[in-house]
């Protein structure tokens, strides 16, 4: 997912136009836009709502990853420079729903950065030790760390993002290779111990790990033959994720049992592998994806705030600010520290925080999903049907964090008879 907040609508610098964009390269890009840190906590949420069940919303969710796969591959050829969700939005269902997705994108980008932050704090606490206090404070620092690199004009490149995405494959490969000789069949039952209900709220908490296909979306206009490339690039990328997902998943319970819920379960997994060593490992790799990730998500603000800002009016497309704006680092980090707080006192925990931007995402995933049955022929049409139904019934388990998309629709909805009244008005002045 790093791919995906690093460049939420162009994740990767243009190919060479002779050239064009390799298959290999391709695959890569797409791997990138689908992994991020959120694979350092997210298995031991998910085990921890549903337990072993929560295999089966894995399952699911790379059936509907597939999904969406083919609808936005279709998107990407048919809306070229339709500027990403945004414009996919709007495609099929107006200005308004698309200013929607935009805005919620934007919002759970913000969201996220928190909760990135603190997943890499608390594979730092697991090596130091410390309690609640010290890894929201931990948190805080990596968070005002990547406000201050942001705010110098640090921007990570396409490679520094791939090459994160291949540490995180690293780590994981070694954790649950490493870590298979101390599985237990027992840690398998009960099967369902919360009930099957679980599993869709465990389904809830994995999403935001399948976020990420509307980011590539755009690559399709780039390889040099996409009828024959694009299936064995999409292919490719749908392989290595699933082994990765499934593998850490069975690893996680197998492994972990009751115990998976812990804030560093993929540290746990790593210490069964190779010891004290693992620990450490582990905690320099969440440091250093943490850094990268959330970097990535303030340039990705930055983008989309630029977008949503000359969206519907007739103003050009103006060059990416080399740096962000004081106003967007004020706002990330002044979200950031206020939904940490709220860790560090007791009144949220993980899997709360990484309700509310996994809720946001998946409003936009409908959005896109809606807008892709009304523009769409064929099999994507065909796709995006059974996707949009998925999406919405994931939604149904997301309970009271549906309050934050609702905010957005609200906001939306006030602001925009606002301001076409403030430019009719001063259209009046400046016609007299």
């Amino acid at each position: 997912m790093t791919e995906t907040l690093q460049r939420w609508h162009s994740p990767a610098p243009a190919a060479p136009a002779a050239a064009g964009l390799t298959t290999t390269r391709g695959a890569a890009l797409y791997i990138g836009a689908l992994l991020g840190p959120g694979l350092l906590l997210l298995p031991g949420l998910a085990a921890a709502e549903a337990g072993p069940a929560s295999v089966l919303a894995w399952a699911g969710l790379l059936v509907l990853s597939g999904l969406f796969a083919v609808v936005f591959g279709s998107l990407g050829r048919g809306f070229p420079s339709a500027g990403g969700v945004i414009g996919y939005v709007r495609a099929g269902l107006g200005e308004r729903a698309s200013a929607i997705a935009g805005w919620s994108f934007l919002a759970g980008v913000i969201a996220g950065a928190p909760v990135v932050c603190l997943i890499g704090a608390g594979y730092v606490t697991e090596l130091t030790g410390g309690g609640r206090l010290a890894r929201a404070l931990i948190g805080t620092v990596l968070l005002l760390a990547v406000m201050a690199l942001a705010a110098g004009g640090l921007r990570a490149s396409a490679t520094a993002q791939l090459l994160l995405v291949g540490l995180l494959l690293g780590v994981v490969i070694v954790a649950v290779a490493g870590s298979a000789g101390h599985s237990h069949t027992a840690n398998w039952t009960p099967f369902a111990p919360h009930g099957w209900q679980a599993v869709g709220h465990a389904a809830s908490t994995l999403m935001l790990s399948f976020v990420g296909w509307e980011a590539v979306a755009p690559l399709t206009t780039r390889f040099t033959d996409p009828a024959r490339q694009l299936p064995r690039v999409i292919g490719s990328a749908l392989a290595v994720t699933s082994v990765l997902y499934l593998g850490l998943a069975v690893a996680t319970i197998s492994v972990l049992g009751a115990g998976a819920g812990i804030s560093a379960p993929l540290a746990a997994l790593l210490r069964d592998a190779a010891g004290p060593a693992g620990t450490v490992a582990a905690a320099v790799a969440a440091v250093v994806l943490t850094l990268g990730a959330v970097n990535a998500y303030v340039t990705g603000a930055a983008e989309m705030t630029g977008e949503l800002t000359r969206s519907g009016n007739a103003r050009p497309p103006a060059a990416p600010a080399t740096r962000p704006a004081p106003g967007l680092l004020a706002a990330v980090a002044g979200s950031g520290l206020a939904l940490i707080s709220l860790y560090g006192l007791g009144l949220a925990s993980p899997a709360v925080l990484v309700a509310i931007p996994t809720t946001l995402f998946l409003v936009v995933y409908l959005g896109c999903m809606t807008s892709a049955v009304r523009v769409l022929r064929g099999p994507a049409r065909l796709a995006a049907v059974p996707a949009a139904v998925i999406v919405a019934v994931v939604l149904g388990y997301c309970g009271w964090a549906l309050l934050a998309p609702l905010a957005v629709v609200v906001a939306v909805c006030s602001a925009r008879p606002l301001a076409a009244a403030v430019r009719a008005t001063r259209e009046g002045h400046e016609s007299r």
